[in-house]
């Protein structure tokens, strides 16, 4: 009575480790003609923006508003700062030269998109990080952004650059 006990144990545990690794090497064998990049799990893959650095880079006036009712009025006043003009550089590797949110010392910076549409400049990570801005409109002449990070959107509103007019 022991041995057959015994001995349905052992089959019951030989019949499991095959179909575990049946189960496993079925997981890792891929029947696709045109396997894809590995990519990292949970990475989800890089949304390109619809605005391309190019179209930013310039000289631009300056200002920001908190209340939704002051954005014309603000962006009158930013026109006003084309006297002295925040410059949009070009970057190295294809991003565009711009402050994170209390930083001195501007640093290259990428336009990202995201699924939902939504188009991002900051540094390069994931589409909406802390250290990212929105664009909330752009339309060639005037960008609205606004800071992601609450302390940061709360403390610099919602930034209105115009274009400066190409110097003559």
């Amino acid at each position: 009575m022991v041995k057959s006990c015994s001995a349905r144990t052992v089959a019951s545990l030989g019949i499991a480790s095959a179909l575990t690794i049946f189960l496993g090497a079925c997981s890792s064998f891929n029947l696709t003609s045109n396997p894809g990049p590995a990519q990292e799990p949970g990475v989800a893959p890089e949304v390109p923006a619809t605005i391309r650095a190019d179209e930013i880079v310039g000289r631009w006036g300056l200002a920001s508003y908190q209340n939704p009712n002051d954005r014309a009025r603000t962006e009158a006043a930013a026109r006003l700062q084309c006297k002295q003009p925040y410059v949009i550089g070009s970057g190295a590797t294809g991003g565009v030269i711009m402050h994170l949110a209390d930083q001195a010392t501007p640093q290259e910076l990428r336009l990202k998109g995201s699924p939902s549409g939504k188009n991002y400049i900051g540094p390069p990570g994931p589409a909406g990080g802390e250290q990212d801005r929105e664009i909330v409109s752009f339309d060639g002449r005037v960008l609205i952004t606004r800071f992601t990070d609450k302390d940061a959107a709360t403390r610099y509103g919602n930034m209105v650059y115009v274009r400066c007019a190409p110097r003559a």
